[in-house]
């Protein structure tokens, strides 16, 4: 019997890292989802190299940009300028030109500088002095940042930046286990990455958001959907809930999900499943709320709450 994309997949990354089983499913929905992918986690947890051999893996164009405080939107998108041996205006294109975006370190750079991701994200388009390009078909950013630092040399993503993101992801530390065997794994003189295949073609993976389009949900588990969205609008804690677009997302992803464990319908679980990664960081908490929980925890709070549907559950 043929393996499934997610557990190819799984496979593939497991050559490099190890432990990153359920990180890799968050990003496979995101993938079906065409959504945009922020990774949170202390160093040396593997965030750049995950992107890295996912590359590999989809076999589609990529490039990397380190964020620092000097980076200009220009380094980004791409800039005008007078070529002297043609006399004529010729653009440049900046590395966002490709299917897949790392954007490393994304809260080192400024403000200006992040908002030049906005459009693209959004839109999947740049403009540069006022003309508009289209970006190639798959595309995707997928972030990093250190939820820890703070202060000098870094800014804080806005409300408008995090909301563009589809999912923030934090996979954590390995257990003992899996730190043992990613000791083993790393023992020689050979890179990993070179031994990852690529198993996902751009043609497969648009097929896939294609039939993850058609994955159902019946009443009652949208019904359950929208009492946790609106449940986000009333919660003491939250100044600003889950906005239209973040429902949508909600949607999409849980189809996503199903569809990746050959469902063609969505069932509770799956919308608990992405009910953190999804929806937390749009959340806005009011200032004692912010003092008292995180988003992630007020989010999972929020969850207890809402009541399950039993006969969806079951079915």
């Amino acid at each position: 019997m043929e393996a499934s994309p997610l557990t190819t997949v799984q496979e593939e990354i497991r050559k490099v890292l190890i432990g990153k089983e359920q990180m890799t499913e968050l990003v496979m929905a995101a993938l079906v989802s065409s959504g945009h992918v922020l990774f949170e986690d202390v160093p040396g947890t593997g965030k750049t190299m995950f992107v890295k051999t996912l590359a590999r893996i989809l076999d589609t164009d990529f490039s990397r940009i380190q964020f620092t405080p000097d980076l200009l939107p220009g380094d980004v998108t791409g800039i005008q300028f007078y070529n002297q041996k043609t006399n004529e205006f010729e653009v440049k294109f900046g590395p966002v030109t490709c299917n897949l975006l790392l954007a490393d370190e994304i809260n080192r750079a400024t403000p200006r500088t992040q908002s030049s991701l906005l459009e693209v994200m959004e839109e999947r388009q740049m403009t540069i002095d006022g003309k508009t390009y289209p970006l190639p078909d798959p595309f995707f950013v997928f972030a990093t940042q250190n939820p820890i630092e703070s202060g000098q040399g870094t800014f804080s993503l806005p409300e408008a930046q995090l909301d563009r993101f589809l999912m923030v992801i934090d996979s954590g530390y390995p257990d003992i286990n899996e730190e043992r065997e990613m000791l083993r794994l790393q023992r020689g003189t050979a890179e990993p990455i070179d031994e990852v295949d690529s198993v996902l073609s751009p043609a497969q993976l648009k097929t896939m958001q294609q039939e993850a389009a058609e994955v159902t949900l019946s009443e009652d588990v949208e019904a359950y959907l929208l009492d946790i969205v609106q449940a986000t609008r009333t919660d003491a804690s939250v100044e600003t809930g889950i906005s239209p677009r973040g429902t949508i997302a909600f949607m999409k992803s849980a189809q996503a999900l199903a569809l990746l464990h050959e469902r063609s319908y969505v069932v509770p679980h799956d919308l608990k499943r992405l009910a953190l990664p999804v929806l937390a960081h749009r959340l806005v908490l009011t200032l004692e709320g912010s003092f008292k929980q995180t988003k992630r925890d007020v989010m999972a709070t929020i969850l207890e709450k809402v009541e399950v549907p039993v006969e969806a559950e079951v079915n």
